[in-house]
């Protein structure tokens, strides 16, 4: 066998050996990661074999399996595949026990069937909240256990039917508390408020105990409520913020297979072949853009100047965190353009929360001069 001499190697040499075995180490490094993988993926297929000896003994199982799936990705497709199949009744108290219980269901998908707006889900949304106890229990624990049980909408209207519809449960349990569900409703969105500007990294200026009593003076039927009550509210949600369900991964299946407008857009010059990158559309404007080199041009920009909220992936295929206060994008012709920018403008809200809260403060202030 030869051998050789490490002194006796030119620095090209010796550099050539370093990458050699450099090279070696992260080979096996990776041999290593792929047999825990391989491992993974062996556990993974022995369980999809029981499940599937499991449904070939029980094919409704199976189709139960296939509805929620459905459910998931498109909630009325989900239900309608499950009625059809004669796993469920097409009854408001059905669908709501169904909602309710939640078992493999997407609960961002339980929310915007909830939210609705047709008869059918109004009354299963009704049912939905008779599941819940709130009898006996201080608003907060009862907005607590509501707000576990699915994710609150994006759209204002749905969020406004829930809350109406949580508001005047609460007080049909708990009689006396309030005045009115008016009362109940209005200091339910301060508390959900007041929960998002604690404990949002991004709110900078916190609201303090007395701003929190200063914004719901005179709720109360013109009258103004407990300072204890609302106190122990505000020390509450300071000390434990709601705990909210989180994305399970099929919140952003559902989002992309149901979207309100989709197409093709060039960014900076650049055709995106494929979706490469997330911007929310919250606390955000759209504008419209000249621009000679790229015409039907419009500008996703901050309101404040600061960074948008927005991931993408970069050339290593990470999802990094967007650096941007503006996106320019272009559209195929000024029709396009349009319509565009009509949609972002229509999904855009800045708080939805706030803007309800307002309308129904100046609901009861004008019913109580009349």
């Amino acid at each position: 066998m030869a051998t050789f001499n490490l002194a006796d190697l030119t620095p090209d040499e010796k550099e050539m050996l370093a990458g050699i075995r450099k090279r070696k180490a992260e080979l096996l490094e990776e041999i290593e990661q792929i047999r825990g993988e391989l491992t993974q993926v062996n556990a993974e297929i022995e369980g999809l074999d029981i499940v599937e000896d499991d449904s070939k003994g029980n094919p409704k199982s199976k189709q139960m399996s296939i509805g929620r799936k459905k459910f998931n990705m498109d909630p009325k497709k989900g239900i309608e595949y499950l009625v059809e199949h004669g796993l469920l009744n097409h009854t408001a108290e059905e669908v709501a026990e169904f909602l309710y219980k939640g078992e493999g269901l997407n609960k961002s998908a339980v929310g915007d069937y909830l939210g609705e707006k047709n008869d059918f889900n109004i009354a299963v949304l009704q049912k939905f909240i008779e599941c819940h106890d709130f009898n006996d229990l201080i608003l907060v624990q009862a907005l607590r256990q509501f707000l576990w049980s699915f994710r609150l909408p994006g759209e204002a209207q749905k969020i406004d039917r829930m809350m109406e519809c949580f508001a005047k449960r609460y007080c049909d349990l708990n009689p006396g508390v309030f005045t009115s569900h008016d009362t109940c409703y209005i200091l339910s969105f301060a508390i959900i408020m007041l929960n998002t500007s604690l404990h949002n990294p991004s709110v900078k200026d916190k609201p303090t105990l007395e701003m929190f009593i200063t914004m719901n003076r005179g709720i109360n039927e013109g009258k103004d409520l407990p300072r204890e009550l609302l106190e122990s509210l505000y020390e509450s949600i300071r000390t434990e913020p709601f705990k909210i369900p989180e994305d399970d991964g099929n919140d952003l299946m559902h989002t992309f297979f149901n979207p309100d407008r989709e197409g093709w857009l060039w960014k900076q010059a650049v055709y995106c072949y494929q979706m490469v990158g997330i911007i929310p559309l919250e606390n955000i404007q759209v504008r419209h853009v000249d621009e000679r080199i790229r015409p039907n041009s419009f500008e996703l920009y901050s309101k404040n100047s600061e960074f948008i909220k927005a991931c993408k992936t970069d050339a290593d295929g990470r999802v990094v965190e967007g650096k941007h206060t503006v996106y320019r994008m272009a559209s195929a012709s000024p029709e396009e353009k349009e319509a565009w920018i009509k949609s972002i403008q229509a999904s855009i809200s800045h708080n939805p929360f706030f803007d309800m809260l307002q309308v129904r403060k100046k609901r009861v202030s004008t019913a109580l001069k009349s």
